[in-house]
């Protein structure tokens, strides 16, 4: 956070570019969304939508910003993050902490940055059964006019039953009230999915069969990992909360690839463990369209933005 707030300062400054290069437009087209390059960030770097125009000034060619619930929440007790520096790793519990879907509508309207800014919805952690469902409706209602395109989370560890969603009967609950808001709004921009790299085979083909039966675009593949067996310090083994960076690319790059080859003509958004070019073009190989990074810029720094696109 406090890097975000010294880029924020070198943003108002006009001091950016004397750190940071400006990309060459490289004139991506995905699904009607026209973007300067494939690199992105996902969700959970910029939860409020604070850090747009600082964040866009690095020369992304898409931010997504979330994820936001309906009502303000301070999210889970502290300590909630927690650095696995040998491992280029963080372990996180924060559990959807965010200003809400109001405070971040209004950073939308005000933002300078004319790039790409998706929108990550989700629900309260006090919501269950319908009253779920219908926070996830109340987000999309109030942020799709202003959101070039809208991400559904229903894969973070750190809400209690959320990922209950993945159930393909729940699924299809959730994705048929999403289906009659954007036929009221006529919605016509790309809607995606952001699913756990933590399900199996016959999960992932139920997911992708009620996805290609919906109005959604495509899949964001994937969140972290409940799956501390990826990190070699054992000592972080019984630590609660979602896993990320470098330990879960190899996870997450392989369920992308599995999904690809399911489905050739399902759009994908790649996310998890890039820390480098190398993974950037790994996630492209594997079937990405797009990839996305946070924990990468964490642990890197801006930096990794220029090393990522110096091609």
């Amino acid at each position: 956070m406090i890097a975000l707030h010294s880029l924020k300062l070198l943003h108002k400054l006009n001091l950016v570019r004397l750190f940071f290069p400006v990309f060459e437009n490289q004139g991506v087209e995905f699904l009607g969304l026209k973007l300067t390059n494939r690199l992105g960030t996902a969700a959970g770097l910029d939860k409020n939508g604070d850090f747009i125009d600082s964040v866009g000034s690095l020369g992304f060619g898409f931010l997504e910003v979330g994820t936001v619930t309906p009502k303000a929440q301070i999210g889970n007790p502290k300590p909630r993050v927690f650095r696995v520096f040998d491992e280029e790793a963080i372990i996180n519990r924060l559990g959807f902490n965010n200003k809400g879907v109001d405070y971040l509508v209004k950073r939308l309207q005000k933002k300078k940055f004319q790039g790409i800014v998706g929108v990550n919805i989700g629900a309260n952690k006090t919501s269950q059964g319908q009253k779920r469902i219908d926070d996830y409706i109340e987000c999309f209602q109030k942020v799709y006019q202003y959101a070039d395109y809208i991400t559904v989370n229903i894969s973070s560890p750190n809400t209690p039953g959320l990922r209950d969603l993945h159930n393909s009967d729940n699924l299809k609950k959730l994705i048929d009230s999403i289906d009659n808001q954007i036929y009221a709004c006529k919605y016509t921009k790309p809607i995606f999915l952001k699913i756990s790299p933590d399900e199996d085979a016959n999960s992932i083909s139920e997911i992708i069969h009620i996805i290609n039966n919906s109005s959604f675009s495509g899949l964001i593949v994937s969140n972290t990992s409940v799956d501390k067996s990826l990190l070699s310090s054992k000592q972080f083994h019984e630590y609660e909360g979602g896993l990320s960076g470098k330990p879960i690319m190899n996870k997450s790059t392989k369920l992308l690839s599995t999904i690809f080859k399911e489905d050739h003509s399902i759009p994908l958004i790649g996310v998890g463990g890039v820390m480098g070019y190398d993974d950037f073009i790994k996630k492209i190989d594997a079937g990405a369209n797009l990839v996305q990074i946070y924990s990468g810029f964490i642990v890197k720094g801006p930096q990794i933005v220029k090393d990522i696109l110096k091609d």
